[in-house]
């Protein structure tokens, strides 16, 4: 891979990063409600999905499933209900008023560090959207005459460093707000606006179509 060619996968990796989409929003209900700290368990899950699809996109796997209409809707169903899902149960999501009395930070779910990777990495990997980006966007990154493994390790790693320093600014940036989070009321507000988003765009990945050739 050419230095002009990596040097423009770069910059698509932050454009990318930088978009709006579930796992920003989970990394800043997280950041609100954990700490930064504690979400690097959630970010680490969203860099297992995100390493998931970038690969299965690489490997043709992707352009399979788009192409085959049974097979992308099966993918895009689980994806919309687990959105929808992760958002209902935030929305739901109990608060405790004793936590805030002592200080602590938000925690409505009391995920365990298991439970946040678990749920940051089905948040990536569920998204048929992000199979439908990889399957456009990684194809004109990938010279065909050189070895494909050695691409994809570069194209893989250069995409989760930057995801990662996204979504860790995303946690940081949700975090300076926790000490305005504490109350029951500003907690309840809270995931219900995440909740509201994550339903909003499990629905919306309804009305994600195939691309008509790969």
């Amino acid at each position: 891979m050419s230095l002009h060619v990596w040097l423009a996968f770069f910059v698509a990796s932050w454009l990318i990063a930088l978009s709006p989409g579930p796992g920003a929003v989970l990394t800043m209900s997280h950041g609100l409600s954990y700490g930064v700290r504690q979400t690097s368990a959630t970010i680490a899950g969203l860099e297992i999905g995100l390493a998931f699809i970038l690969l299965v996109a690489g490997a043709g796997i992707g352009a399979l499933l788009i192409a085959s209409a049974g097979a992308f809707m099966v993918v895009k169903l689980l994806g919309a209900a687990y959105l929808i899902w992760l958002g209902a149960k935030q929305w739901r999501a109990r608060t405790d008023s004793g936590d805030a009395a002592e200080g602590a930070p938000a925690e409505p779910e009391g995920l365990s560090l298991r439970q946040r990777v678990l749920r940051g990495a089905l948040t990536n990997a569920t998204n048929p959207k992000g199979i439908v980006f990889m399957v456009a966007v990684l194809p004109q990154f990938i010279d065909p005459a050189r070895p494909l493994a050695a691409q994809l390790a570069i194209l893989l790693a250069t995409t989760i460093a930057v995801d990662v320093t996204v979504m860790h600014g995303y946690a940081w940036a949700a975090a300076r707000f926790s000490a305005w989070m504490r109350s029951a009321r500003a907690r309840r507000a809270q995931n219900r606006v995440f909740g509201g988003v994550l339903m909003g765009m499990g629905a919306s990945l309804l009305l994600v179509g195939r691309i008509a050739k790969v």
